[in-house]
């Protein structure tokens, strides 16, 4: 079994990536469902969170408004570094657990989707990291179509994050996504049947 860990900055075009990968037949975790899961309300995440910023983070029945969240940490590095410091531990550990629940049904393929893989040092988790990148024009072309932040917002998120040339030190595969699906799918296509030269896929 291999495990792919799948990264990139906001509107890369990771989680597309990893829809591919879903396609071909990998096993798909995705760290920030994992990070929502520890938000649950009153749980240990939820208690910490509340205390380091505010009930004003709340909705009304008592659930994280990651909105508000995302307004107070991605223009302040310490909140952002607070932030971090209380919920990737705790998906860290979800990840691991479900890695193992895999790999003991025997999948051939796994792929953890984390923006912040190499940051938040979950590379330990994975055999291969794949970056996808994309140019800073195209992630604000991409993010305004979905009707996401304004543009200022989404270069504040992507200076929160460690540039791309910085990530690719860590990189086993660079995917370049700046042209359309069909491209993409070939790109993805011809990774993965590369990687089924790898001796670690039939371990």
């Amino acid at each position: 079994m291999v495990v792919i860990g799948v990264t990139g900055s906001i509107g890369s075009g990771k989680s597309t990536v990893c829809q591919i990968l879903a396609k071909l037949g990998a096993a798909i975790i995705d760290a920030d469902k994992l990070a929502q899961e520890t938000y649950e309300p009153h749980g240990e995440a939820w208690q910490e969170l509340v205390s380091a910023f505010g009930k004003d983070i709340l909705t009304f029945d008592e659930e994280i408004d990651r909105q508000k969240l995302g307004q107070i940490v991605f223009s302040n590095p310490a909140a952002l570094t607070q932030l971090n410091h209380i919920v990737h531990p705790k998906a860290y550990s979800m990840a691991k657990e479900r890695i193992e629940t895999y790999r003991r049904q025997g999948l051939e393929a796994i792929a953890l989707e984390a923006a912040l893989l190499i940051e938040a040092k979950w590379t330990s988790l994975v055999d291969q990291v794949w970056l996808v990148v994309a140019s800073e024009a195209e992630v604000i072309h991409r993010l305004k179509q979905g009707k996401a932040d304004n543009e200022s917002k989404v270069l504040a998120r992507l200076k929160s994050q460690m540039p791309a040339e910085e990530k690719m030190k860590y990189a086993d595969e660079v995917i370049y996504n700046n042209g359309d699906l069909n491209q993409l799918q070939a790109k993805v296509t011809q990774v993965w049947n590369k990687l089924h030269t790898d001796p670690r896929i039939s371990d």
